[in-house]
């Protein structure tokens, strides 16, 4: 991909954000592009923040002093927000990893995006909806975690645990399938993926325990899966979903 691949600049509250996750975090983003800006924001001086030092000089993250000049004001939300703005002004990046579960970051992703750059968010499950869906799409840091503390072998270490998915996402699955099937009623896999992600930029199936989205369409029981011969025409994995066997069939 080389120089195709998109250019990100990964923006890191370090008080909203464990240094726990960094590995996590980067293998992450490096599955939508390039990081070509890595900063951290903070109060330095705070020892609460200690824990990010290693990981900085480790992963070449640039660290950005902010002080708390007044008790109850937030000052790196508002470092973040200046730096992401003139970023987005210098026309040379394809998008944005805000790193947080602060919800004061809502109007900045939702800025960005209208500038037309993707907004990947990464904050812990309980940040705000409204920051969620203010991001394209949105990534538990929960998931990036368990999968950074991995020193068991890998046969016997789980992904997560698979949870009972409820009835809310089955039906957000059977409209993306619905939306996007063709006469026959089949659906490319890529594009249920975007459609649900566009109605919930917090969907993944890691939080359900799953590795990738046709795991947790199969385990389901309500969608059939097949894949197409590659050496086809507009090959890949299709879907749709299970039709109920008449009487007399």
């Amino acid at each position: 991909m080389g120089s195709n691949q998109a250019r990100l600049a990964v923006l890191i509250d370090a008080d909203n954000a464990q240094a726990s996750i960094i590995e996590g975090l980067l293998d992450e983003i490096a599955q939508y592009g390039v990081a070509s800006v890595k900063r951290i924001y903070g109060d330095w001086t705070d020892t609460r923040l200690k824990g990010w030092k290693t990981a900085l000089l480790e992963h070449g993250i640039n660290p950005v002093q902010q002080f708390a000049y007044t008790t109850g004001k937030n000052a790196t939300d508002s470092a973040m927000i200046i730096d992401a703005m003139d970023l987005l002004y210098s026309e040379r990046l394809d998008g944005f990893c805000i790193v947080s579960s602060d919800s004061d970051f809502t109007r900045l992703a939702s800025r960005i995006r209208e500038g037309g750059l993707k907004v990947y968010g990464f904050g812990e499950k309980k940040t705000p909806k409204a920051f969620m869906s203010a991001c394209d799409k949105f990534i538990y840091t929960e998931i990036l975690r368990k999968a950074d503390n991995s020193s068991e072998p890998k046969l016997k270490k789980p992904v997560q645990k698979r949870q009972k998915l409820d009835l809310r996402i089955l039906n957000t699955l059977r409209h993306a399938v619905d939306d996007t099937a063709d006469e026959a009623g089949w659906s490319h896999l890529g594009s249920v993926g975007q459609n649900v992600l566009n109605k919930s930029p917090e969907f993944d199936p890691r939080n359900y325990g799953f590795k990738k989205l046709r795991d947790l369409l199969e385990e389901s029981k309500l969608f059939e899966c097949k894949d197409i011969d590659p050496l086809v025409h507009n090959s890949g994995t299709r879907v749709r979903v299970k039709r109920k066997k008449r009487s007399y069939e």
